[in-house]
């Protein structure tokens, strides 16, 4: 089927609702390789599913010489992240088993951003738990509007923000509470509430702000000396802070 309109899909995948929207011309043929790529991403790597490949790999199960390109991938883009982040982002965890969480969910974005860049779609987003990459532009805007929450109050929007062609991806107590360790000390990393974090694509964005908050208010700093980067951060009182740039994304009324 073809649609003439612009078109928003949700589904349940990760535990968490992601959602796709179509300014052009767009079949269902689109959503279903799309959506069906982020259940292939969940089988994968999903450490709740015990039949899952990392789980697998976490049991000894699957050796180190036998697992998929895309697990050997993920493996390798976060030794590169912990480098880059003074080992502030590691998914081996005190127990010795490997979390990807804190990466994969970026990585598929953006992979299903590329999926669809390639497919011929130009104006566009995909959104999967805040988290989100935004190409072209709505039908009657230059930009896609992004609300940043309230981290003490979801049905608060603290920064309306303009994304064209960059991801944004914000790290945070919200709905999860207290999720984010600091994997230098296996401490809960409890300094702030949030940080979003804007960059060329939500894979970068998402990775760096997860590191970023487990860095705690040190972590705004951290964006803050990265080219191509900027961030907003609310400390555990409800203060906020931003890089010199991000006003420049900041949509006013």
């Amino acid at each position: 089927m073809l649609y003439l309109r612009p078109v928003r899909k949700t589904e349940i995948i990760m535990g968490m609702p992601i959602t796709i929207e179509v300014v052009d011309v767009v079949s269902d043929n689109i959503f279903d390789q799309i959506f069906g790529y982020f259940k292939e991403v969940d089988n994968r790597f999903s450490t709740y599913k015990r039949s899952s490949e990392i789980s697998l790999f976490n049991k000894g199960t699957i050796k180190k010489e036998m697992i998929s390109k895309d697990l050997d991938e993920i493996l390798k883009l976060s030794q590169k992240t912990k480098e880059e982040t003074f080992g502030y982002f590691d998914i081996k965890k005190k127990n010795g088993r490997f979390d990807p969480s804190g990466i994969v969910k970026g990585w598929s974005i953006r992979n299903g951003a590329q999926k669809m860049l390639k497919a011929g779609y130009s104006n566009f987003f995909i959104e999967a738990g805040g988290d989100i990459e935004a190409h072209g532009k709505p039908k009657d805007m230059s930009y896609f509007r992004v609300g940043i929450r309230n981290p003490f109050d979801i049905n608060a929007i603290v920064k309306v923000i303009k994304l064209k062609d960059m991801g944004i991806a914000t790290s945070g107590t919200y709905i999860r509470g207290q999720h984010i360790y600091n994997p230098l000390n296996y401490k809960k990393a409890d300094e702030i509430a949030s940080i979003s974090v804007i960059g060329p694509d939500v894979y970068e964005a998402d990775r760096f702000a997860t590191a970023a908050f487990a860095m705690g208010v040190r972590g705004i700093n951290f964006i803050e000396n990265m080219v191509g980067f900027e961030a907003y951060m609310i400390d555990k009182k409800g203060i906020a802070t931003l890089t010199s740039k991000f006003e420049r994304y900041t949509v006013h009324a």
